[in-house]
């Protein structure tokens, strides 16, 4: 098991690399879905798996990244985007968190929470 993890890690950092040649940061959802309520209790592993698939290949190919806030549903629960590096750019995506959040508008508040992005 581990020479075929390492082989699917090595296909990983490739197509992150091939990304690369063209970008300095990628951005991509931090989870397929909105946060959920306060108190839901996750208790299908389904549905666990799933609020990390769009992070385990970043973390699998040791790529740095950050989690920003970037919205809310219709509900008013945050919606997550990540801003991911390359290997050892950590600058480069907490520079672009930075300059996002400097941008959003003053009154991009999350009406349910009150809480200022």
């Amino acid at each position: 098991y581990y020479k075929k993890a390492q082989n699917l890690r090595g296909t990983i950092v490739k197509a992150f690399d091939n990304a690369f040649e063209k970008c300095d940061v990628i951005l991509a959802p931090t989870v397929p879905m909105t946060a959920f309520e306060m108190g839901h209790a996750v208790s299908d592993p389904i549905e666990t798996y799933l609020t990390d698939i769009c992070t385990v290949p970043v973390n699998i190919a040791g790529l740095p990244g950050v989690s920003v806030p970037c919205g809310f549903n219709a509900n008013g629960m945050p919606i997550g985007m990540q801003l991911i590096g390359k290997r050892f750019d950590e600058s480069t995506i907490l520079n672009a968190a930075y300059k996002y959040q400097q941008a959003a508008p003053e009154n991009f508040k999350d009406t349910k929470w009150g809480v200022k992005l």
